[in-house]
């Protein structure tokens, strides 16, 4: 490829990463709050952060299909982006309304995030394709700084919006207002995404670099060519797992995903309706933990470097441990700013750590198969761990000591994944 087109197909990668960013901040963070303004309760909250999820890991497994059917991993990408932009007209529209059910929510939350998680293995498969492998690990690196910056700028406009919207009595305006905002900005990905090349093939027998992990594994998944050849691959992984170290990987993370779930889908609800806090004290106390991962991602990758990827999951591993607990001592916002600083710092520990394990601790030849079932084991992970930490809030009565109790066991199951940690290795 010409020097001067990879420039550009790099550019407008970049834009639509802004983009895309953008509309996560605005959009997505905001769907649980808008079910509390809708007035349903927390669990139904929870439900939406969680149910959704589990649809679009299934229904991630046509991409094959679909990648076979258009004829290109970028006219896929393209087709599932403008779904994806469209889900937001019927949140827009119940905003309008003033009223909506959980069921009608949950469907379009599923098809937001099933257009999203089916288009991301072949995204990856098309950046794996165009950006060279000595460009992948400053590229990447830099575009994921973007993406948190991105997020961060869309959820604290989204949260002045709400606030000047509550202050004048239109709070369900203001979440029409953000959702047309998010849809708006998936579509200027799509412009973006439509304006990027795509290469005939992948380079072969290249070797690639540890720190790109999604560009790998899901180009791989994207290029089986039947949804029977994936679950043969399934049913292969997770025999092949179960004797392997990237079973004890995959184990400990759903256990971890499954704790950090029980309480991580009822802070917005525990803030905002429990304690009745303003949108705007919401938007700051969230929004410091997305950018403290933005700002602390190229740390993090040093200490990665020197100490190795094994040590870097158990520091985020034991570092999350009691992160619902300091949700509790105090209502303060300068003080929960300082802990979801604390929780970015954490998780993007945690998430780096969990990116390069998976090149070592996972055979090339099981990757496949392995990140398959992590994905589907990560969503049904999120989906229980949320139903059951709705269903002890709720048979505690859904107060403040109920709240209490959630994230007190949440931290208590994150202490009982230290044995399956101690399982894991590298090869």
């Amino acid at each position: 490829m010409p020097r001067e087109g990879l420039r550009r197909d790099l550019w407008v990668s970049t834009a639509d990463a802004a983009a895309y960013s953008v509309m996560v901040g605005c959009g997505e963070t905001y769907i649980a709050a808008f079910a509390l303004a809708l007035g349903l309760g927390p669990v139904a909250a929870g439900m939406l952060v969680s149910v959704p999820i589990l649809v679009g890991a299934f229904v991630q497994l046509v991409t094959p299909l679909g990648v076979k059917w258009v004829g290109s991993n970028r006219e896929w990408v393209i087709a599932c982006t403008i779904v994806q932009s469209l889900s937001f007209i019927p949140l827009v529209f119940w905003a309008l309304r003033g009223h909506a059910h959980l069921t009608e929510l949950l469907v379009a939350a599923s098809v937001y995030w099933s257009a999203g998680m089916a288009g991301t293995p072949a995204w990856n498969t098309w950046m794996g394709m165009l950006v060279p492998q000595r460009m992948r690990m400053p590229y990447f690196t830099q575009r994921s700084r973007l993406s948190q910056c991105g997020v961060f700028v869309g959820f604290v406009v989204g949260g002045v919006i709400l606030q000047v919207g509550e202050s004048r009595g239109s709070t369900l305006l203001a979440f029409a207002v953000l959702f047309t905002a998010a849809g708006i900005c998936r579509l200027l990905s799509t412009i973006f995404l439509a304006a990027c090349s795509e290469p005939d093939e992948l380079p072969i027998g290249k070797p690639r670099h540890p720190g790109v992990v999604a560009a790998v594994a899901a180009a791989e998944l994207a290029a089986r060519p039947t949804q029977t050849t994936l679950f043969f691959n399934l049913k292969h992984a997770l025999t092949t797992m179960a004797v392997s170290p990237s079973g004890a990987l995959v184990a400990y993370l759903c256990s971890l995903s499954f704790s950090a779930q029980f309480a991580g889908p009822y802070f917005t609800p525990y803030m905002l309706r429990e304690n009745d806090f303003s949108y705007s004290a919401f938007m700051l106390v969230a929004s410091s933990s997305f950018l403290a991962k933005a700002l602390v991602l190229p740390s993090v990758g040093r200490l990665g470097a020197r100490i190795g990827s094994l040590r870097l999951l158990w520091i985020g591993g034991l570092a999350a441990i009691p992160l619902p607990l300091l949700w509790l001592p105090s209502m303060h916002i300068g003080y929960l700013a300082g802990v979801q600083v604390a929780a970015g710092v954490c998780w993007a520990t945690y998430e780096l750590a969990v990116a390069l394990l998976f090149f070592e601790a996972v055979p090339h030849r099981e990757r496949t198969g392995v990140v398959t079932v992590y994905n589907l084991g990560i969503a049904i992970a999120t989906l229980c761990g949320a139903g059951a930490g709705g269903i002890v809030l709720q048979m505690l009565g859904e107060d403040t000591s109920a709240y209490c109790a959630v994230f007190a066991i949440s931290s208590l199951l994150r202490v009982a994944t230290i044995p399956l940690l101690l399982r894991v290795r590298v090869i």
